[in-house]
């Protein structure tokens, strides 16, 4: 190897190479930037395992095109927050102590334990009395009159409501049976 030299790098140009070259940079331009064999560049690639970091996919235009999707999307927003303030504002009602009116039945489990918690025993009993003759109290109120936990109020309520349920959901005539 007569006026050749050996060239030794260091650890650190070594990982500037790898790290360049997992961003994509071609072997050739950092074997000349650097100062390194190709051939060694190769070598510790693969005894290494270097991988190069794959970019997103770029998220596909829409059919409607970005200005009517971005438009569309706002308007899902607006109406979504119109309905979750409205839901909230009936809700704080109806935790303070106001009547139960056209509340949710996903909700009504919900409420029904946070007034008797909140509000006390008379609340929870006029409650009580309210629904009493509703088919679904069973599944609100066990024998003694006591409520049940959430998650079996829950779900009771959904048993109880099924068609509903499924629609709001919507499962067709047919699929998933077993649900809830």
């Amino acid at each position: 190897m007569e006026g050749s030299e050996r060239k030794y790098r260091s650890e650190d140009t070594w990982w500037e190479v790898r790290r360049a070259w997992e961003r994509g940079e071609t072997a050739a331009s950092l074997a000349l930037r650097y100062d390194v064999g190709l051939a060694n560049l190769w070598r510790r690639r693969a005894a290494e395992g270097w991988e190069r970091r794959r970019e997103a996919d770029p998220a596909p235009e829409p059919l409607e095109g970005w200005d009517r999707y971005a438009q569309r999307r706002m308007d899902e927003f607006e109406a979504h927050l119109a309905e979750t303030r409205e839901l909230a504002q009936q809700l704080w009602r109806i935790m303070r102590g106001e009547p139960l009116g056209d509340v949710s039945m996903w909700h009504l489990g919900f409420l029904l334990l946070f007034r008797a918690e909140h509000l006390g025993p008379e609340a929870a009993a006029a409650d009580r009395e309210h629904f009493r003759d509703q088919p679904w109290a069973s599944e609100v109120w066990d024998e003694t009159g006591a409520l049940r936990p959430l998650h079996q109020i829950d779900y009771g309520l959904q048993r109880a409501h099924r068609a509903d349920w499924r629609a709001q959901m919507g499962l067709p005539d047919g699929a998933a049976e077993d649900y809830p």
